[in-house]
């Protein structure tokens, strides 16, 4: 029972990353893109992209949290308490971003729309650091077990950590700039195509060196984990990873949008997927397993029904949504922009 709740917990977190790890990407995009003049034509794209969805894409992180509290009770508290520095800056993040992406259209002056718009660019980035840092925190055995709390400092800011964090940025900026590529093409803005399709390149290579790198910290600092990944069923996933990667970059480098997508969902997927397999069968390795943290029977069982039940009432509106927004069928975000009113 406790393994079908975990799969359930690693399909949502697949899933967030590669909906909501989007999200926080098209922020990276939005604070590199430069100066008013220079860029305004990617943040117009990043706001019409993002806007009708943005919000519908936190829901996965808070199903996370509720099936995570439900179903592995003690493991939730020594999380929480261990890392409650870089959830608190999360959180903080995910509300200083929302905000500041629905007032930047309606102030009217240029530097309170520099200022929300450099919150909501810089929330983007420091959020998807610190759920990567959390990870990479778990995965080299910070977090202790029996509901207690570890270092807080530490246990986030490790050699792991640091590079898991990293690699959480790079992968949602790469995830971003590819569906960008896609928005840009649906909207026959061939100059922002390209623009975003070079972005992607670059991102992919990144992304792959940064992995490299992580490999490495792995290695020593979390060997359970790293021999797991190169010996056991992960082993598969990381290998689908890197040809759905490798698959993705050639997609873009020859302008195959829509296949490049697809790719780029598989291989960051695959991380998410070969980090839970490569843990199991603990939940914070090597002192507490999924077995051993979970809930009783009738919880699980319960949560389960539970589970079922959203799927079945909340997943087809999901599904509307993004296809309608796909379809280019629902408003523009927010109102009419202030600033360009008062322009007029």
């Amino acid at each position: 029972m406790s393994t079908a709740v975990v799969t359930v917990l690693l399909v949502a977190l697949a899933t967030y990353a590669v909906f909501g790890g989007a999200d926080f990407g098209a922020g990276f995009w939005d604070l590199t893109a430069g100066g008013p003049a220079r860029g305004a034509a990617p943040r117009g794209l990043i706001e019409r992209s993002i806007g009708p969805v943005w919000e519908a894409n936190h829901v996965w992180l808070i199903f996370i949290f509720v099936v995570t509290w439900s179903a592995f009770p003690s493991a939730y508290q020594s999380i929480t308490l261990t890392m409650f520095v870089p959830l608190t800056i999360a959180a903080l993040g995910i509300v200083l971003r929302g905000a500041s992406f629905a007032f930047r259209k309606s102030v009217v002056t240029v530097r309170s729309r520099r200022v929300f718009g450099g919150a909501f660019a810089l929330s983007s980035v420091l959020v998807p650091f610190c759920f990567g840092a959390i990870a990479g925190g778990i995965a080299s055995g910070h977090v202790p077990a029996g509901g207690k709390a570890g270092d807080p400092v530490d246990s986030w800011l490790n050699p792991t950590s640091l590079v898991t964090g990293g690699l959480a940025v790079v992968l949602a900026a790469y995830l971003a700039a590819v569906y960008l590529v896609w928005d840009a093409r649906r909207a026959d803005d061939t100059a922002m195509a390209v623009y975003f399709r070079r972005r992607a390149v670059v991102a992919a290579v990144v992304a792959a060196v940064v992995a490299v790198i992580g490999f490495v910290v792995l290695s020593s600092s979390a060997p359970h984990v790293f021999d797991r990944l190169t010996s056991s069923w992960a082993l598969p996933l990381v290998v689908l990873s890197v040809l759905s990667g490798f698959g993705a970059l050639v997609l873009l480098v020859r302008d195959a949008a829509r296949g490049a997508r697809v790719l780029a969902v598989v291989a960051v997927a695959c991380i998410i997927f070969s980090w839970g397999v490569a843990q199991w069968p603990y939940l914070l390795p090597e002192s507490v397993t999924v077995s051993a943290a979970a809930a009783p029977t009738g919880t699980l069982v319960a949560l389960l029904v539970a589970v079922g039940v959203a799927v079945l009432i909340v997943l087809p509106g999901f599904v509307l949504l993004y296809v309608l927004d796909q379809r280019r069928l629902l408003p523009e975000e927010g109102v009419e922009d202030a600033a360009d009113r008062a322009a007029g």
